[in-house]
Formats: C-alpha cells, sequence, structure tokens
C-alpha cells in the first residue's frame, strides 16, 4: 500500500469539486490480502471452474452461513443484486411504498426504483447515524392508522457498525412488515449477539473492492428461510428450470458470483477476525490521538453492539474544532492522504431531488452528518506511525 502511488479520478472532491488523476501515498480502504488468498484462487483456477458455479462458490455459500449462522446463503455478482433480489423476495411491487435509511450508499435505494416502488427516506440517530427506531415506529404507527403500511422497511448497517436490529425487526413484527437489513458493510460485525444481517427476513451483504471483505466486487443474500435463499438462486441464474436445454419460468437476472470471486471469498472470510482486530486496533489509535480535541466526534457504539472496524468516520464541529470538515480534507489530499465527507442523504441526491425526508422534527440528522462528517483511511495495514501523521494532518487544517 505505501510502496504504490494510487492514480484514480474522484467526483466526491472538497466543496464538491472533481479532482482528476489525484496520486495518493494512502487509500481510503484498500482491499488487504495475503497468501491465504491466493492459495485459495490459484486451487480454483487450476480446478478448470472458471464460470458462476463450482465448488469454490458452494463452499463459500456454505462458510458464510456458518460464520453468521443464518440458515442459507446465495452468493451474488453485488451488493445492489442482493438487495434487489431482497425486495423482489419479500413481496414488493411496483407501486409500493419501501421505508429505508437516507444516510446509505444509493444502492439501498435504486433497487426499490429497480421493482417500480418509491424509497421512502427515514432520518438517522444522531449519535449512532443509523436509522432512528424512534422516526421509524412513528411513521410507521401513523400509516399503519391511515392503512398505508410500506411493502417493506430496509435498515442500513453503517460504517460497519450496526443498526437497532432488535428493535427495528420489533415495530416491524408488530406491523407485519418485512425487514430488509443491508449489512453491505458490516460482515463480522454484530449486536446483541447477533450477526449483522441476521434481523430481517433478508439480509445483504457486499463484497465490493473497498469492503472488508472483498472478492474483487460480489455480495450475497442471507435468510433462515431456505426457499427465500432458494428463490434468490433462482432468479440469479436467469430463472432457468433445472432440465438439459434452456428453459425459463419467468424473468430472470444474471447476478451469480463466480467461482474465482468466491475462492478469494473464502480466503478473505478465514483472515476476517485478524482483519477486524487490526482495523479496530486503527480506529483505536485515531481515538488517542484526538483525545482531549474538542469538535471531533467520533461514531458511538451502543452497549451489545461490535463492529467490525470497516470505516473510522468522524463528525467535525468546524467552530469548535477550528477547520471545516472540507479544510480537513483539503489538508489529508494535499498530502495525499484519501479521505472523503460521510453519505450524501438520497434526499440531497439529485436522482431523488423533492423527495421529503421523515425526520423527527425540522432537522436533518442525516443532512448535518453529510456536512460534518469525514471518513479517514482504515486499514488494518497502516502502521501507528501513519495513523499520527495521518491525524496531525487533521490537527494542522486550524492553521
Amino acid at each position: 500500500m505505501r510502496a504504490a502511488l494510487a492514480k484514480m479520478t474522484d467526483c466526491s472532491g472538497a466543496g464538491g469539486a472533481t479532482l482528476e488523476h489525484v496520486s495518493w501515498k494512502v487509500l481510503l480502504s484498500p482491499p488487504e490480502m495475503s497468501p491465504v488468498e491466493r492459495a485459495f484462487l490459484v486451487d480454483a483456477f487450476d480446478s478448470g471452474w472458471i464460470a458462476p458455479a463450482g465448488p469454490d462458490l458452494d463452499a463459500f455459500e456454505r462458510e458464510l452461513a456458518e460464520f453468521t449462522g443464518a440458515a442459507a446463503v446465495a452468493g451474488l455478482s453485488s451488493g445492489t443484486a442482493a438487495l434487489h433480489l431482497a425486495l423482489l423476495a419479500v413481496g414488493v411491487q411496483p407501486g409500493d411504498e419501501v421505508l429505508m435509511s437516507d444516510l446509505t450508499f444509493a444502492a439501498s435505494a435504486f433497487a426499490a426504483c429497480y421493482v417500480g416502488a418509491t424509497p421512502v427516506f427515514i432520518d438517522a440517530d444522531p449519535l449512532t447515524w443509523h436509522l432512528d427506531p424512534c422516526v421509524l415506529e412513528a411513521e410507521m404507527e401513523e400509516r399503519a392508522a391511515a392503512g398505508r403500511l410500506p411493502a417493506a422497511v430496509v435498515a442500513v448497517d453503517l460504517y460497519g457498525s450496526v443498526c437497532d436490529g432488535t428493535r427495528i425487526a420489533s415495530i416491524c413484527r408488530r406491523h407485519g412488515v418485512p425487514l430488509v437489513e443491508d449489512a453491505a458493510e458490516a460482515l463480522g460485525a454484530r449486536r446483541d449477539g447477533i450477526s449483522a444481517g441476521r434481523f430481517g427476513t433478508v439480509g445483504v451483504l457486499s463484497f465490493n473492492g473497498n469492503k472488508i471483505v472483498t472478492t474483487g466486487g460480489g455480495g450475497a443474500l442471507l435468510s433462515d428461510d431456505a426457499e427465500v435463499v432458494a428463490r434468490a438462486r433462482h432468479l440469479a441464474t436467469q430463472a432457468r428450470r433445472p432440465v438439459p436445454w434452456y428453459e425459463h419460468d419467468e424473468v430472470g437476472f444474471n447476478y451469480r458470483l463466480g467461482n474465482l470471486n468466491a475462492a478469494v471469498g473464502r480466503g478473505q472470510l478465514a483472515t476476517l477476525p485478524a482483519r477486524m482486530e487490526q482495523r479496530l486496533a486503527v480506529r483505536s489509535a485515531y481515538q488517542q490521538c484526538f483525545d482531549g480535541v474538542e469538535g471531533i466526534r467520533f461514531q458511538h457504539t451502543p452497549a451489545g453492539c461490535s463492529p467490525n472496524g470497516w470505516l473510522t468516520t468522524v463528525e467535525i464541529d468546524g467552530p469548535v474544532f477550528g477547520a471545516s470538515p472540507t479544510d480537513v480534507l483539503d489538508a489529508l489530499r494535499a498530502e495525499g492522504i484519501e479521505a472523503r465527507h460521510g453519505f450524501q442523504p438520497m434526499p440531497l441526491q439529485p436522482v431523488f431531488a423533492g423527495s421529503v425526508p421523515v425526520t423527527a422534527d425540522d432537522g436533518s440528522v442525516a443532512a448535518h452528518h453529510f456536512h460534518a462528517a469525514v471518513s479517514l483511511p482504515s486499514s488494518g495495514r497502516l502502521t501507528s506511525d501513519e495513523v499520527r501523521w495521518i491525524a496531525d494532518t487533521v490537527l494542522s487544517a486550524r492553521g
């Protein structure tokens, strides 16, 4: 990571500017590979199983099920594909509404659009930045009274932490509404003794290149209902029937994970506990560096929650800290350190212009978070000297 400079196009530059061909000395969340992953990949390659089927895909699904405690898992081509199939699996149809976290990556909302539904955005908790159960509960009660309950709720696990799945699932069960847990960023994290992705009717994982477990691109759908997973797997293989010719009983999708990708995922899953420990150590080092510094606040970890450490993100109170989040990003980028704003809430995205989030009052927690948050480099391979350098660069933005 430190030996090579990464060149990339960044469209989330400071102040909304576009920065092209930026050379990074330190990346935000690079993939972390080892000889373990390489051995799995070489064995899979040598086996001749190159297609989106094969023994490593089958094994990866079994190992994910064992790791999370889910009854069944389907390996898919992306987390977005998993979200799409999850909404189909719980019965969302054109014209329906889906309540979801407004502080998330756009794929959560796009999946609702894919099935012809309308996403309705629920504001975030001010401390954890997850979907606020209080706001959700009030909205569900109001909708129940009016006879317009949503077809589903999508709760998102943010930055490697876990939403209040126990309470959110209870709210959904009370109203007979299925819960989809978007745990794309949270594999390995737990809350109330339950693995991320296990609180809903269906859970979703992502293995994108920047995630704590990557297959180079991929995702998974998990559920305690094996029939739900079997249907998702059927749709993901073009809805092809098991006959010796091409026959399809409904419109399907090309969403299966490749066997080579699954082989990399098997190695990543085997080394995940050590990688989590390393990333959590990096977060702890940042906390020590910023100890006593006013105007910097970390994501709150509730009692009973064990994050995976995927992405260390802080909120910066500009007037108190002495520099704005944009000033901090400028200082980091000037040193070749990749960092970025927190997630832009869905109602602020041009594609969802005109949508109004459901909030506890007139203010939007998610909008405040977007303007205040900075995600810092979080690789478990950062040295203590590098973390100190990054932290000193953040502090230098104060002038």
